[in-house]
């Protein structure tokens, strides 16, 4: 464990009851098309393949894993995350409350919500990956469920799930212990297109906190892992710049076939002059062990905005010193 936190044993469980938990998911689920963007069963078997990237997803007879089915794993990574970052001991085997997944995640919390959340469940059990994608730096081809084992702990009368036990993956868990993970805006949970919550997924991972990131409609469409042809695909991504609703990040079009992705904020930060040098980022780890940097890099920008400093990387590295006081 990177943290020195003491890791719990077999038989423990963490019990996830950090409320505003900044949403976060995992580095690898971020760059391969592990979900499916179907919103009907998808029982394909999807091989993909990537410069040194191997993964096979098999679907079991519910379906493929879908990428709304991910916020469960997203909510569960953010709760360990937190606990970590507060010095708590952690476990694979999380107990929820199913009430504040949903809330947490922008669903209703309706009976049907419920239902939704129970198959979700199903999916992420059944769903099975062949990979040799590196997590916690270790690279081992092997096959394993994305949860382990779910159970409902506690219902309603009526048999509405109350709290649920999950048991995470080894390999989920050992990137989450590795700290492989990525803040997401809240407004991610907002994008009911599965589509639009892949683009954005490939943004924040490839383009994260540089000024632009530029690809291929081709290798676009294979990272995503749409099953459109490529016509249609790119008719869907230009509906979608169009309508120009992802968080954070813009999608453009550009000659050759190119898609041009940029930060919303990147024009108001060279304006305001509140670009942080790399060094600048390093120092802020250092300050901050644990913490996600870019998240306080935002959070400085909004506060400096109002007044910019007249040197950038002093102000920020300033604020971070009192914030932690």
């Amino acid at each position: 464990m990177t943290t020195g936190t003491p890791a719990a044993g077999p038989d423990d469980f963490f019990v996830c009851d950090f409320f505003a938990a900044s949403p976060k998911h995992d580095l690898a689920s971020l760059e391969h098309p592990l979900f499916s963007l179907a919103t009907r069963p998808d029982r394909r078997i999807l091989n993909y393949t990537h410069n040194d990237v191997a993964v096979t997803v098999t679907p079991s007879v519910k379906g493929r894993a879908t990428i709304f089915d991910a916020d469960i794993l997203i909510f569960c990574i953010s709760q360990l995350m937190a606990a970590l970052n507060a010095g708590r001991v952690v476990s694979r085997q999380l107990t929820l409350t199913a009430h504040d997944l949903l809330l947490a995640t922008g669903r209703e919390t309706s009976g049907d919500a419920y239902r939704r959340l129970k198959e979700a469940f199903e999916r992420l059990a059944g769903t099975r990956i062949t990979t040799n994608i590196v997590t916690g730096e270790r690279e081992i081809t092997t096959g394993f469920g994305l949860i382990e084992r779910w159970e409902i702990v506690r219902k309603t009368r009526a048999g509405r799930m109350v709290s649920v036990s999950v048991t995470l993956s080894e390999w989920i868990y050992r990137a989450v212990m590795a700290r492989s993970v990525l803040t997401l805006s809240r407004g991610y949970f907002g994008l009911r297109k599965p589509l639009e919550r892949r683009l954005y997924a490939l943004a924040r991972k490839h383009c994260g906190q540089q000024a632009s990131w530029r690809v291929s409609v081709e290798v676009l469409l294979k990272k995503s892992g749409s099953a459109s042809p490529r016509r249609v695909f790119r008719a869907m991504l230009r509906d979608i710049m169009a309508r120009d609703s992802l968080p954070e990040y813009q999608f453009r079009e550009e000659p050759g076939d190119i898609i041009a992705v940029t930060r919303r904020d990147i024009v108001v930060d060279e304006v305001a002059g509140l670009a942080l040098a790399p060094e600048t980022l390093e120092e802020a780890r250092r300050l901050a062990p644990g913490a996600d940097v870019y998240a306080l890099e935002a959070e400085w920008r909004r506060f400096a905005a109002r007044r910019p400093p007249k040197n950038a990387d002093a102000a920020f590295l300033g604020w971070l010193r009192k914030k932690a006081m």
